[in-house]
């Protein structure tokens, strides 16, 4: 699903809600969506904008852009590639949002059901690291300086996920 500033955040058919957005992110809908009446456990992880970056303060503001259409395919295959991985996860939710974001906003959220803790707790992280690592998404952080600097989400160059490779992005 790709979500636009008209939609509203419907939950799909399935078992999987896979979304890149520029509207705010409900983590509240993200975590209550994911239960089911066989799942014991539900882990949520927010990710928020926050006011620096490695140990440079003074972070005002984030922007990140992507192509919807290039981002929820590769959510796709990080919530199939987590399903094979953790095969008693019940219900994933991989959201990214774009857009400009104010320090402390949701900038993504991983929320993951099954029946026992443990597979919820490492399905998440598992999704969460793979998000980073595979889906295209470009960071632009604003400094109180004035600067800016654009980057990848995550470093990993040539990450493979599922058979997904991605060719290593040089950040301008």
């Amino acid at each position: 699903m790709t979500a636009d500033a008209d939609a509203t955040w419907l939950p799909p058919a399935g078992d999987d809600w896979l979304a890149c957005a520029t509207q705010p992110l409900p983590s509240d809908q993200a975590s209550t969506w994911v239960v089911t009446p066989g799942s014991g456990a539900s882990v949520t992880f927010v990710g928020t904008a926050r006011d620096h970056a490695g140990d440079r303060t003074g972070v005002h503001l984030l922007e990140y852009e992507a192509y919807d259409e290039q981002v929820v395919p590769v959510l796709a295959v990080v919530a199939a590639a987590t399903r094979a991985r953790f095969p008693e996860v019940a219900r994933i939710v991989l959201w990214h949002r774009t857009g400009s974001l104010q320090v402390t906003e949701a900038a993504v959220v991983v929320a993951v059901s099954s029946p026992h803790r443990d597979a919820a707790f490492e399905a998440a992280r598992w999704a969460i690291d793979e998000v980073k690592a595979t889906a295209p998404i470009w960071k632009r952080e604003h400094w109180a300086d004035g600067h800016d600097d654009w980057g990848r989400c995550d470093h990993r160059a040539g990450h493979d996920v599922a058979g997904l490779h991605r060719p290593e992005v040089v950040a301008s």
